[in-house]
């Protein structure tokens, strides 16, 4: 299984795609109506979709499976009554699955037989340039993320990669995490994190996102759990979105840590410790997109 797309509804979703390709590096991809699709240079069709909306709110989260996969799922969410539908995608990519409400209001889409794209080459370095290559991780806040971290393990076969005192690190593949859950006391979207090549893509991000006005509310950094060198930013249109080196590839047999495991020393929050964060700013556009069902569960 991996992680494949995220799919937002806002007011503006041409200034958001906009601002997604000019600045942050993306590459536009389709557009069906007012809704825009944005991709990176990976083999996914699309990584973010903006669809028209008079309110801001995530629709869903999406990942590709196999049928096997899609098979155990349906059993699993039919056994414990979570709210579901199957769904057949009208987005790049095609499939068919099943969207599935998790406790908490959080929208996950499941598709399999889906197609994918040829690669494209991203910018080069002369150009200042960095061009994302897929979705690394999408965290949600949530107000029991402990609840959420037992429950997509029983129910959808992730795994709890690690737990520190503010997240629960959630897998479905090899990679560490491909979302998490925040201890907020709400549920909401925390963030949307963009793989880039190596850190050197990282670090250029920084560079070209200051020479058009963008400091990083926090960052550049490194985290304990997942390994990844980050930065985050808030994007004009709400949400924070960060540029990520992948996270670190984990053993089938890898034992979750605990909070006390992933400490730092006083004033630090990551294992470089050298940078600042924007918590109030941060705390904000977190609060601002939350999970909307606007359908009604069918039987799988």
């Amino acid at each position: 299984m991996k992680l494949r797309s995220i799919e937002i509804a806002l007011p503006d979703p041409a200034g958001a795609a906009a601002f997604m390709v000019d600045i942050w590096g993306l590459t536009a991809a389709d557009q069906r109506g007012e809704t825009h699709y944005l991709r990176g240079t990976g083999p996914f069709p699309y990584l973010v979709a903006f669809e028209k909306s008079d309110d801001e709110w995530v629709r869903s989260t999406t990942f590709v499976c196999t049928p096997e996969e899609l098979t155990e799922l349906k059993a699993r969410v039919t056994a414990k009554g979570w709210a579901a539908k199957p769904t057949t995608s009208a987005d790049p990519g095609d499939g068919h699955g099943i969207l599935v409400e998790l406790p908490e209001g959080t929208i996950l889409r499941f598709l399999t037989d889906t197609s994918e794209v040829a690669p494209i080459a991203g910018f080069t370095k002369a150009s200042k340039r960095v061009s994302p290559v897929k979705l690394t991780h999408v965290v949600f806040n949530a107000a029991d993320a402990e609840l959420l971290g037992h429950a997509v393990e029983d129910v959808l076969s992730f795994t709890v990669s690690d737990r520190t005192k503010g997240m629960v690190f959630v897998r479905c593949n090899d990679s560490h995490h491909s979302t998490a859950f925040a201890r907020a006391g709400f549920a909401s979207l925390n963030h949307v994190a963009f793989e880039m090549d190596d850190l050197d893509a990282v670090m250029r991000g920084i560079g070209w996102m200051r020479d058009n006005g963008f400091a990083p509310a926090w960052g550049p950094g490194r985290h304990g759990p997942g390994d990844n060198v980050y930065a985050y930013y808030i994007a004009p249109f709400g949400p924070v979105i960060e540029y990520s080196t992948p996270v670190e590839k984990v053993p089938a047999d890898y034992e979750a840590g605990k909070p006390d495991d992933w400490t730092w020393p006083e004033q630090r929050i990551d294992q470089w410790g050298v940078s600042d964060k924007d918590f109030d700013g941060l705390r904000v556009a977190e609060e601002r997109f939350r999970s909307r069902r606007d359908w009604q569960p069918e039987p799988l």
